[in-house]
């Protein structure tokens, strides 16, 4: 039976400490401050970025280099037979891409997983796979239940500034000027491919109880007898992350909610204060 190990990047939400313990590897992301190249959980923590992005920096993500993919590819199939490697969603990045194109190189040994998934829903693949793997099934049968359910999950997002969605050309200056008069937060969806506007309601609470909404209504229809899973990510601090962790649980009894804070890969388009609610159907195998 093949040896397989299991890798992603730090767009999961899985630190390089986690990842010793769970016996994975994690590829950080590049980032460029003020032209500096730094690495997410290598060279930059969470507390530095947002210090950074405080200071009103120039922050801008970047792709991992073809070289960076491929030494740590081959330094795993020293001890493994076989790689799944899980990557941030392709329609947010073109890292996955650049993965996939690198991987024809590797016939039979490196398997990239294109699930459209980022942060706590790339988490969920990759627990699963880790799980999958155990069990013994073979990588190729890993890759299609995963990408099988590869839509079976939504994140939503909302903002405390729309600075940021103005800058990446997500939202008009006109249009940041008046959400922000109004205090107009946006809620936005990851579902599939792309991050998307889901609802514009105003005001902190109002925009919880929309996403909260969402997740429900997801529940009962897109899920509906379905097991599913329910998880938070943030930018806001670790006292604001406890308690929305906390509005989770209380309005979906019965959910123990895992939390983690948003990838910087995202929170380069969204700021600090964002908070996230992800369901996804629990993988079946």
């Amino acid at each position: 039976m093949s040896k397989i190990a299991v890798v992603t990047d730090s767009n999961s939400g899985i630190t390089q400490q986690e990842a010793k313990r769970l016996g994975i590897r994690v590829l950080p992301m590049p980032f460029f401050i003020n032209g500096e190249l730094f690495f997410e959980d290598i060279t930059l923590t969470q507390e530095e970025f947002y210090r950074r992005l405080d200071a009103d920096a120039d922050i801008s993500t970047t792709q991992p280099s073809p070289a960076a993919v491929t030494e740590l590819w081959d330094e795993v199939l020293k001890t493994n037979d076989q790689i799944i490697y899980i990557p941030m969603s392709s329609g947010l990045s073109s890292s996955c891409s650049i993965a996939v194109a690198l991987a024809k190189d590797y016939a039979g040994k490196v398997f990239v997983v294109d699930n459209q998934r980022i942060s706590v829903t790339q988490r969920q693949a990759v627990l699963a796979a880790m799980d999958m793997a155990e069990k013994g099934m073979s990588a190729e049968a890993i890759v299609e239940l995963l990408m099988r359910d590869k839509l079976e999950a939504s994140i939503y997002i909302t903002v405390d500034t729309l600075k940021y969605l103005k800058k990446g050309g997500r939202v008009t200056a006109a249009g940041a000027a008046l959400g922000t008069f109004l205090h107009i937060k946006p809620v936005l969806q990851i579902q599939g491919e792309k991050l998307d506007a889901y609802a514009k309601v105003r005001g902190f609470k109002a925009a919880k109880k929309q996403m909260l909404d969402a997740v429900e209504n997801d529940i009962r229809t897109r899920f509906a007898g379905k097991e599913v899973e329910i998880f938070a990510a943030y930018t806001c601090t670790a006292e604001e992350a406890a308690k929305w962790k906390a509005e989770i649980e209380a309005r979906f009894p019965g959910h123990k909610v895992h939390a983690d804070p948003l990838s910087l890969s995202v929170s380069c388009h969204i700021g600090k204060g964002a908070m996230a609610v992800a369901c996804c159907k629990k993988f079946v195998y």
